[in-house]
């Protein structure tokens, strides 16, 4: 199993878009073999809350994270979200125990 965290630094007043993106994405990527588990978050802080979202997941292999980036709606996803967002960084990280 590996997990990734995708943290996403939002351009101002973009968070309620980004959300009702994520609204559509989120059922089709759990739906993708091999996803165990895809959940936006948002900070705790409340400050930070419209500032950053991340999304957790988890995939049973590398291979099906791969093919779940290669998936047409994740296309779809990138290109409905590139002015919502500033940056975003991708840490893939596997269990050590």
């Amino acid at each position: 199993m590996i997990y990734v965290i995708a943290r996403m630094e939002l351009n101002d007043g973009c968070k309620d878009e980004m959300l009702a993106v994520l609204a559509k994405t989120v059922p089709q990527v759990l739906s993708e073999d091999g996803c165990i588990m895809y959940t936006p978050c948002l900070d705790e802080d409340e400050g930070e809350q419209d500032k950053y979202l991340t999304i957790v997941e988890a995939w049973k292999s590398r291979a099906h994270l791969n093919a779940h980036l290669a998936a047409p709606h994740m296309a779809e996803f990138r290109e409905a979200v590139k002015d919502l967002r500033k940056n975003n960084t991708v840490k893939i990280i596997t269990p050590a125990l």
